[in-house]
């Protein structure tokens, strides 16, 4: 085999695969002991360290020294895994902190989840090594579609680690779709539920000759079936203790035990009736117990019926009825309990539409296969095969933008926006002689930022003074194939540009992760009110301050007793107005100030006109614009006076006004 093959591989919670494109179709490539399926479990032993089965018997046996389930630490921190870090047997190092990089004490050593998933990466790796007889240093690796920034990060530094060029990160539903669509050429929707060992994903795709593009996606970042394992463990526990007289809570061994007795019978009632619990016990005792799948099915109920959330809201974001969905295909070994097929096919009305559900392919393996068929797209050796006009077009699943005055939130790139894509918005200061601005990126579909996932925060220095409203701040969004964004800032005028990476934050909660896009629906009348609200006072605080401004100078002195009169009346009513939480009440105090203040501006205008007809400047011109005073139709009235930060002295910037979102440039290719 040549050198350079690229490998696709499925980095999963329980399991993990790698597959390669043998001629037109993905095959997984087998480990040492025969078996496909790598458990993502990682130990240290005498001999050193282990990988896959040969990690299980020490999770058994000496569970301090074995890390499972690593992909549900990626990127997150210390609040986000507090409660479910009381069930795993691996403990914290000492000093974590809420905001830092997790790092666990596992056999004496100190490691991060990124640097456990490089030994999984490391031993896929060698399986493919030892198969193909050749170094293996790229790779597809695929994450759930629902992986924020810092996990998709947290994923592509583990690969890092392992010594494997990571040259595309693909949404896990994707890469099944992809699996599923080689032998299918033709059109259809389809809607790929991903119920895996940690994450939920949804994503609905159309396929149009030969272009699988996704136009929207859904899921649970913290739902899999670890959480059917870990309630079925609290039951069992709390058994124990009742029935036999003993707590074993804090006997890691004795939990890994029971953890693996309900994970077998659980497997089993996939295909039986009923399935039997049998642990050895400290002491001597033992634990007998007896399931049958109808109280299996009524123990999970709840857990199967949070996965419809994400599917109905899929649905309606891709502005479809159930009955548009051609297919519906099943991935993820949590998708073999019979519970959850008889969910998925009456929440797609399949049976009534004499429709099935997609299982031909092992559920398991259907994920790393995709990512198998991606990288041989990548390689572009796909001429006279099934892939030679397949095209893969990703979604973002949240919507991106910065915050601007107010703490309202200028969206730059919408959710479901096709990747790689990028887009350009325009800003300016709100404080005159404003040097530094503080640009803060966030996540979510809230219209306020407090209520969106913070993202990063970087400044724009150096930019000459100029008055408040001047100066012209291009902020550009991309979004790479990976789905990694990456933000610049540049002020036109003087040239003066910064840029950001957007790295791993780790202060995201499940909670955030869950509610994020339903929130934004459930408030979005109040958000709505309260952000036409900010604005309404922001520029209510600019008109405000260029009359204040203008007073001082001889243009006031040239009005008649009535305009003043009015002008000073009609800033009376709009502090008043702007007190108070209606926003149209703000609005109409606003225009009739503009019309008392039109003449001001005229003379303002007219008098740094004139000054530099005699060689003096024309800041005076550039005070009447900034102000927005009159009915000019370039001096708009957004820009107000901004808050300054106490760390670093850079101003909040402010949307320039008049100017639209650019459309998302969601440009693709073959790649």
């Amino acid at each position: 085999m040549a050198e350079g093959r690229v490998v696709g591989i499925d980095l999963g919670t329980t399991n993990s695969l790698v597959a390669f494109m043998e001629g037109s179709h993905p095959v997984v490539i087998p480990g040492e002991d025969g078996e496909r399926l790598v458990p993502s479990v990682v130990a240290w032993t005498e001999n050193g360290v282990a990988v896959g089965n040969a990690a299980r018997a020490t999770l058994m046996s000496d569970s301090a020294s074995a890390v499972y389930s690593a992909k549900r630490l990626m990127g997150r921190d210390l609040d986000d895994v507090a409660e479910e870090l009381k069930l795993f047997p691996f403990k914290l190092a000492e000093g974590a902190k809420a905001g830092e990089v997790l790092r666990l004490n596992v056999g004496g050593l100190t490691m991060t989840p990124p640097e456990i998933s490089a030994y999984v990466l490391q031993q896929l790796k060698k399986n493919a090594e030892r198969f193909f007889g050749a170094l293996v240093t790229k790779a597809v690796i695929t994450v759930p579609a629902y992986f924020n920034d810092a996990q998709r990060q947290a994923t592509k530094d583990a690969g890092r680690i392992a010594g494997l060029e990571v040259l595309r990160l693909v949404n896990e539903p994707t890469a099944a779709a992809l699996a599923y669509g080689l032998d299918k050429n033709r059109d259809g929707v389809i809607a790929v539920y991903d119920f895996g060992g940690g994450t939920f994903d949804v994503s609905i795709l159309k396929l149009h000759e030969g272009i699988f593009e996704v136009i929207a996606t859904g899921g649970d970042t913290h739902l899999g079936g670890d959480d059917i394992d870990n309630l079925l463990i609290a039951i069992a526990l709390d058994d124990i203790a009742g029935d036999l007289g003993t707590d074993v809570r804090g006997n890691a061994e004795a939990v890994q035990a029971v953890r693996k007795a309900v994970i077998d019978a659980k497997i089993r009632l996939s295909d039986e009736d009923s399935a039997k619990l049998d642990v050895a016990l400290p002491g001597g005792k033992r634990y007998l117990r007896e399931i049958t799948r109808e109280q299996f099915e009524g123990l999970i109920a709840g857990v199967i019926a949070r996965t419809a959330v994400p599917c109905r809201q899929a649905l309606k974001d891709a502005g479809l009825a159930v009955e548009a969905i051609d297919e519906v295909v099943m991935v993820g070994g949590s998708t073999r309990i019979p519970a959850v097929r008889t969910m998925v096919a009456g929440l797609f009305q399949l049976e009534a539409r004499g429709k099935k559900l997609h299982t031909e392919l092992n559920p398991d393996e259907v994920v790393a296969l995709g990512a198998a068929v991606q990288a041989q797209i990548l390689t572009g050796n796909n001429k006279g095969s099934a892939l030679d006009d397949l095209l893969l077009l990703d979604v973002t699943p949240l919507s991106l933008g910065i915050e601007a005055l107010g703490g309202v939130v200028a969206k730059i790139i919408q959710r479901n926006s096709t990747i790689p894509a990028s887009a350009t918005e325009h800003f300016t200061t709100g404080v005159d002689g404003q040097t530094n601005v503080a640009i803060h990126v966030v996540q979510g579909e809230r219209e306020l930022a407090k209520d969106c996932r913070s993202l990063a925060r970087f400044d724009l220095k150096g930019i000459p003074p100029m008055v408040a409203g001047l100066p012209r701040i291009e902020v550009k969004f991309l979004i790479d194939a990976n789905g990694i964004l990456h933000v610049s800032a540049r002020e036109q005028r003087s040239g003066k540009e910064a840029e950001i990476e957007v790295k791993p934050t780790y202060g995201l909660t499940d909670e955030q992760v869950e509610t994020m896009i339903l929130d934004s629906f459930d408030n979005a009348e109040a958000d709505i009110t309260e952000r036409q609200v900010i604005e309404a006072r922001n520029e209510a605080e600019t008109i405000l301050e260029a009359v204040k401004k203008a007073k001082h100078g001889e243009a006031w002195q040239k009005l008649t007793s009535d305009e003043i009169e009015k002008i000073s009346a009609g800033v009376t009513e709009l502090e008043a107005s702007k007190q108070g939480g209606d926003y149209k009440i703000i609005r109409q105090a606003i225009e009739r100030l503009d019309k008392a203040t039109r003449r001001l501006a005229e003379l303002m205008m007219d008098s740094a006109v004139g000054g530099a007809m005699q060689g003096k400047t024309m800041a005076a011109a550039g005070d009447a614009m900034g102000a927005g005073l009159g009915a000019t139709p370039s001096a708009p009235h957004a820009f107000a006076k901004a808050e300054v930060s106490e760390d670093n002295g850079a101003g909040k910037i402010e949307q320039e006004a008049g100017i639209s979102e650019e459309d998302v440039a969601g440009e693709s290719t073959e790649d």
